[in-house]
């Protein structure tokens, strides 16, 4: 065998760029102290990027104090998504933090794992035969579970001969802003039902089927408004469905979002039928970052089998070598948090999540009774209230509350969600106090507790609104519960009204810091807007 001598270094020196063309400055000396840097008397870069670089430990300090300005994770009650991880989860994902979830033949571990997930909830969620995948949240997760809905409308309507261009779907006024994307961006016209108190304040099944045609695609059921925690009725819903297929002929199914409640239902009322033991429910999506347990950035969306997902939506790709099925609206994204979703089934077990949701609603239930019991408050969410009994019109008196809760073995199915606003009483005593002063006031000892309008059909009634999580232990229950009676008996105090809007954000922050200006919107104001 013949070698020629190659001098690899000699090769790399005349492959350097000369010392004149080469663009780092090597004679700048970058300060390795935070306050020291030029940024502690200067600007940090906001609108472009900087000239000159800052040394690691410089950077780190200024972006960390900056972020010490947002609110405290525990002491958001406002968000459904989860905030805690035990060090052993947190080690996990910090391991594994670079792994693309999309690079199925570079990490095959990580897809066995990725595929027992899927069994696992699946199991959990009555099906042997599930098919489905990870995705980056419910959002992305009720798009999927709508498209396949489209496409199977569209291939029955196609093989009846029949027009495809008018596809409609049904859903509550209730519904998160995700099940309205989905109608928008897909180009389906978006039924909403609206809501009331007499349909406990989310879909009302009666009217949702009466909304039906042969262009329903399908149905959206909600287990867990984001509104008021109430579990839609998806037996009622499919028995429903089952009547208007008997008398039009109209097959249609049922996509379950449940983005919080697929985590709380089978733990807290396993013997409720929502999932896919109910014939038509096809599909179902929730959120692994919410009760799931773990952090934001892990979604799922399930069918009940193979059959229910049609095949033009999956795509076969070759990509790094390696043949690989997908559907999913986002390609690139991070394996980390769904193997944070299955550390969590490992670890936790049914026995497990079992303990950590049923502390969630006793804590929740714990906290609904003590503000009814305090007087100013009346609770429009009912999940401490007995199967059955419905609406803060039946309270009256402690004494009545402490009778309502005796002997009660079973609870009205729903999230651990507190939504309660001011008693009618309270207000007309006391006319200068706004609910919304309330939210502002508790920011004042670190508290996140929205207040907002319900949906359309009933936006004239505003509530706070608290979600219990895994970290809200029964200690900051009794705190939060002073502090919001500390709110509201100093703005009952006070001579005037304390005005909240004097300090709500009035401009969209990112709009502001790029001083965009927009004059054809001014005028437009949202009267309400669909919870996250």
């Amino acid at each position: 065998m013949l070698h020629k001598h190659v001098d690899s270094d000699e090769i790399m020196k005349h492959a350097q760029e000369s010392p004149v063309r080469n663009h780092t400055d090597r004679g700048k000396h970058v300060t390795t102290l935070a306050y020291g840097s030029r940024y502690a008397t200067e600007g940090i870069p906001k609108f472009k990027l900087p000239e000159q670089s800052t040394e690691a430990q410089a950077a780190y300090q200024l972006i960390h104090d900056e972020l010490e300005l947002d609110g405290r994770p525990n002491m958001n009650l406002a968000s459904f998504v989860h905030t805690w991880m035990e060090p052993e989860a947190d080690k996990l994902i910090m391991e594994n933090i670079s792994k693309n979830l999309s690079d199925q033949d570079e990490y095959p571990a990580t897809m066995k794992i990725h595929a027992r997930c899927i069994s696992i909830i699946g199991d959990m969620w009555k099906s042997k035969g599930a098919v489905g995948t990870a995705t980056i949240g419910s959002s992305e997760a009720v798009q999927l579970g709508g498209l396949a809905m489209k496409k199977r409308w569209q291939a029955r309507q196609k093989a009846a001969g029949k027009d495809t261009s008018r596809p409609n779907i049904i859903m509550g006024n209730n519904a998160q802003v995700a099940l309205e994307k989905f109608a928008r961006y897909f180009d389906v016209e978006c039924r909403l039902i609206p809501v009331s108190a007499e349909s406990h304040h989310c879909l009302d099944i009666k009217k949702a089927a009466e909304a039906c045609d042969e262009n329903t695609i399908g149905v959206y059921v909600i287990l867990g408004s984001t509104y008021t925690g109430h579990f839609e009725d998806v037996e009622g819903m499919s028995k429903e469905l089952d009547r208007v297929q008997e008398e039009k002929g109209w097959d249609i199914p049922i996509h379950v979002d449940a983005a919080s409640g697929g985590f709380v239902a089978p733990f807290a009322f396993p013997k409720l039928k929502w999932s896919f033991d109910v014939p038509r429910v096809k599909s179902i999506n929730t959120s692994g970052h919410k009760f799931g347990l773990a952090y934001a950035g892990v979604g799922w969306v399930l069918w009940k089998n193979e059959d229910f997902l049609p095949k033009e939506l999956i795509f076969t790709l070759t990509y790094l070598g390696a043949s690989e099925q997908t559907y999913t609206l986002n390609f690139s994204r991070p394996a980390c948090f769904m193997i944070a979703q299955y550390y969590n089934f490992v670890r936790l077990g049914r026995q497990g999540y079992t303990s950590i949701i049923k502390n969630d609603m006793h804590n929740a239930k714990l906290l609904s009774r003590a503000l009814e019991n305090c007087g100013y408050f009346d609770l429009v969410s009912d999940m401490h209230r007995a199967k059955g009994v419905f609406g803060y019109e039946r309270a009256s008196g402690l004494d009545a509350i402490k009778e309502s809760v005796k002997g009660i073995t079973e609870y009205n199915e729903a999230l651990p969600v507190i939504a309660f606003k001011l008693t009618d009483d309270f207000k007309r005593e006391n006319p200068h106090v706004k609910q919304a002063a309330v939210s502002t006031l508790l920011r004042t000892r670190g508290w996140i507790i929205p207040n907002y309008p319900l949906p359309p059909n009933e936006e004239n009634i505003e509530i706070l609104r608290i979600v219990v999580r895994e970290s809200f232990s029964q200690d900051l229950v009794d705190t939060v519960l002073s502090d919001i009676i500390w709110s509201v008996e100093t703005l009952a105090a006070s001579e005037s009204g304390f005005d909240a809007e004097v300090f709500a954000q009035k401009t969209d922050p990112i709009q502001h810091a790029h001083k965009l200006d927009h004059p054809a919107h001014e005028g437009r104001k949202k009267k309400y807007g669909s919870q996250c």
